[in-house]
């Protein structure tokens, strides 16, 4: 991973939670996954930040969704994971096992 594109542990629970909402990511619906995962309290404007970010260094891409009566005619901004954002998280769990994987006595169990 090219040390420009650094993840901290917040950016990286916010690529994780586009990759698995997939279509449906978007600010407060990766706020609610991140506090159902982690049982963690999540500022929706430190995500929004931490989308910025993502994308900004390539990672997501956004789109957005068309007006609706619900939100009272605002859109929402759709993310999405680039090729860039999964290979950072593939080369992320690789070294997370690898440095796992070299602690003594310790049995990695993946479930």
């Amino acid at each position: 991973m090219n040390k420009g594109n650094y993840l901290g542990e917040f950016e990286e629970l916010i690529l994780l939670a586009v990759a698995s909402l997939e279509n449906n990511a978007y600010g407060v619906s990766v706020m609610k996954y991140i506090v159902e995962e982690t049982g963690r309290s999540v500022n929706i404007s430190a995500v929004h930040q931490g989308l910025k970010r993502l994308q900004r260094k390539g990672f997501v891409q956004s789109t957005v969704g068309g007006a609706t009566q619900v939100r009272g005619g605002r859109r929402k901004r759709f993310f999405e994971l680039t090729n860039s954002g999964r290979e950072t998280l593939q080369e992320i769990m690789n070294l997370k096992i690898q440095l796992y994987l070299k602690v003594p006595h310790f049995n990695l169990k993946l479930t």
